[in-house]
């Protein structure tokens, strides 16, 4: 991959956004290749944990606007299956079995606090700014508004949606786009964080709870609680679930 990098180390797997003097920017070839990595990340058996980084100032200034420009020459298909592109990688952080927790070292910009959305975790250094700027160029941010809506709730989202004002990072993580502002060290933190994850908690369960979360808001209440019912069933007869229960009663350490 020319702008995506993935590595595993102590199970974790690291997937880097490596086109700096363009900002990270989001175009057709960054977007496949985040697709390839974190498809590569979510079947790597040594990796339960995947943090999502980038290399240079910002994290992610968005779309690769020369690009966008480009596509204004393209049918109506081509630019839907171009959207539908970028959608399909939202969906696949959003949706994959292992916890995704972006570290975000730089300003996160429409596509950037996309991605930072879609994330489970997301954690900031203090100076970094977000915003989904798509309506002060004439665009819409579309695809991350359906993750956003879920995540802050609709007030929330109308207000950084339909400004497009820019947010310090405080401020995101207080309307929770993103999780914390780390003031120290940013990737110890965040691989800290990351590492409680691995060691103390059951990768399947964790698989199976994000799961949930993704699929039991779409539900009325009465079915909501009729999956809910039938995955707790199905979690108890699961080989994490029995060796949990087993070391808890036999007070021993559990070694996930």
């Amino acid at each position: 991959m020319q702008f995506v990098e993935y590595k595993n180390s102590n199970r974790i797997g690291y997937i880097t956004l490596n086109r700096p003097k363009k900002r990270n920017a989001l175009n057709y070839q960054v977007v496949a290749e985040l697709k390839e990595a974190f498809n590569l990340a979510n079947n790597d058996s040594d990796t339960k944990v995947i943090i999502l980084t980038a290399e240079g100032d910002a994290f992610c200034a968005g779309a690769d606007l020369a690009y966008l420009e480009e596509l204004q020459q393209n049918s109506f298909d081509e630019t839907l299956a171009d959207s539908n592109h970028l959608k399909e990688l939202f969906l696949q952080i959003y949706t994959l079995s292992k916890v995704v927790i972006a570290a975000i070292q730089g300003h996160a910009i429409a596509g950037g606090s996309g991605l930072a959305s879609v994330c489970d975790y997301a954690f900031s250094v203090p100076q970094a700014k977000f915003g989904y700027t798509e309506v002060r160029i004439g665009f819409i941010p579309a695809i991350v508004m359906v993750f956003l809506i879920r995540k802050i709730g609709e007030q929330k989202a109308k207000d950084v949606l339909l400004s497009g004002r820019l947010i310090t990072a405080q401020e995101a993580a207080e309307i929770g786009v993103i999780t914390k502002v780390i003031e120290a060290d940013l990737q110890k933190e965040v691989e800290a964080f990351a590492q409680e994850l691995i060691a103390k908690n059951s990768a399947q369960s964790m698989a199976q709870t994000k799961q949930m979360i993704a699929n039991v808001q779409n539900l009325s209440l009465e079915e909501g609680l009729h999956l809910a019912a039938e995955q707790n069933a199905k979690a108890r007869a699961t080989d994490d679930c029995k060796k949990g229960i087993s070391a808890f009663l036999k007070k021993e350490t559990i070694k996930w």
